[in-house]
């Protein structure tokens, strides 16, 4: 099965971010981090009754990546591990996934808190957060549990 499969951006997020070394590398080291989703015109129907959910996931094309690789040393460790094992941007396939506030809607930009996304990244889709589905009481994290939380906010927020 090693058939080409294609998306149609449906819209772009603009934000802060500029530079990928300086980028938070989740929404929750992006709090105080706004941005706007932009949704073409021709999809703008489809956004209909979203204000009405805290969160939404945006998927998005991470445009500036340069090649994949399998095996990464992921932000928060010194250590190499497998890409599926990270969220790691250089990817198979480079797509992103976040979770990030929907402050509000006006028309057809979605106007965003958490943002963890550089500027001018072209927006695939977006899916409603709901705790009724999503949410997990987790049990594993894998090697983040080795992970002390100062580092990971220090590192997550590149502050350090």
């Amino acid at each position: 099965m090693n058939m080409p499969v294609s998306y149609r951006p449906i819209g772009v997020i603009h934000s802060g971010h500029t530079r990928p070394e300086e980028t938070p590398i989740q929404p929750v080291y992006a709090e105080g981090c706004e941005g706007k989703a932009e949704v073409f015109p021709e999809f703008a129907p489809g956004l209909r009754d979203l204000e009405g959910f805290s969160h939404i996931y945006l998927l998005y094309h991470m445009h500036k990546v340069e090649g994949a690789r399998l095996t990464v040393q992921p932000f928060l460790q010194d250590v190499e591990r497998g890409v599926f094992a990270t969220r790691a941007p250089c990817r198979p396939n480079p797509i992103g996934l976040s979770i990030v506030k929907l402050v509000r809607r006006e028309g057809n930009i979605l106007y965003l808190d958490g943002v963890d996304v550089l500027d001018g990244t072209p927006l695939l889709d977006i899916k409603p957060y709901t705790a009724r589905f999503d949410r997990r009481e987790t049990t594993r994290n894998g090697w983040q549990d080795e992970v002390d939380e100062r580092t990971a906010w220090q590192r997550g927020t590149r502050s350090g």
